[in-house]
């Protein structure tokens, strides 16, 4: 009996997809409008453009915007629409929503436009565990894409993976 430890998981066909490696820099911030509002409920146009006319969107610039207001009030889309036109010149993204939302809105077209053809055949693991905040919808959208494509999809850790798709 030989006393050598053999490394299985880096001997398997096992390929490690991480979402992580597709994550793209840059800050994400929110833009709560509900203090452009009158007692933090009502809208008033005249009041509401002129906030919109007085803010300082250069803030804004390169980095990733999710807008929505914190309060229960009704606004409607031309608001947000006015504040897009603001925005434009100088993010390099921006939602309606949450932190999550804007997240999803990010990876879509990233995972939309990945190359899979290298993952013909193969036996895919989709890593877990990560540092950044990687959307639950990029999961979805990965496993999808990735099944049109590989023998098997698989999620965690090589060494607890869960089965999610195998090809017949």
């Amino acid at each position: 009996m030989s006393d050598e430890i053999i490394n299985r998981v880096a001997q398997s066909k096992l390929i490690t997809f991480n979402l992580e490696d597709y994550y793209p820099e840059g800050e994400r911030q929110v833009l709560d409008i509900k203090k452009w509002l009158y007692e933090d409920l009502i809208l008033k146009e005249k009041e509401f453009r002129g906030y919109v006319s007085e803010f300082d969107w250069s803030q804004f610039k390169d980095t990733y915007v999710a807008i929505h207001c914190s309060s229960d009030a009704i606004i409607p889309g031309w608001a947000y629409m006015l504040i897009s036109s603001k925005l434009q010149p100088f993010v390099k993204k921006m939602v309606h929503g949450n932190l999550e939302d804007l997240e999803s809105a990010i990876f879509q077209p990233i995972i939309e436009n990945l190359d899979v053809s290298s993952f013909k055949e193969k036996y895919i693991i989709v890593k877990g565990c990560t540092n950044k905040p990687i959307p639950i919808n990029a999961y979805l959208w990965i496993t999808t894409k990735l099944q049109t494509v590989s023998k098997s999809v698989m999620y965690g850790e090589a060494c607890s993976a869960v089965p999610l798709y195998k090809k017949r």
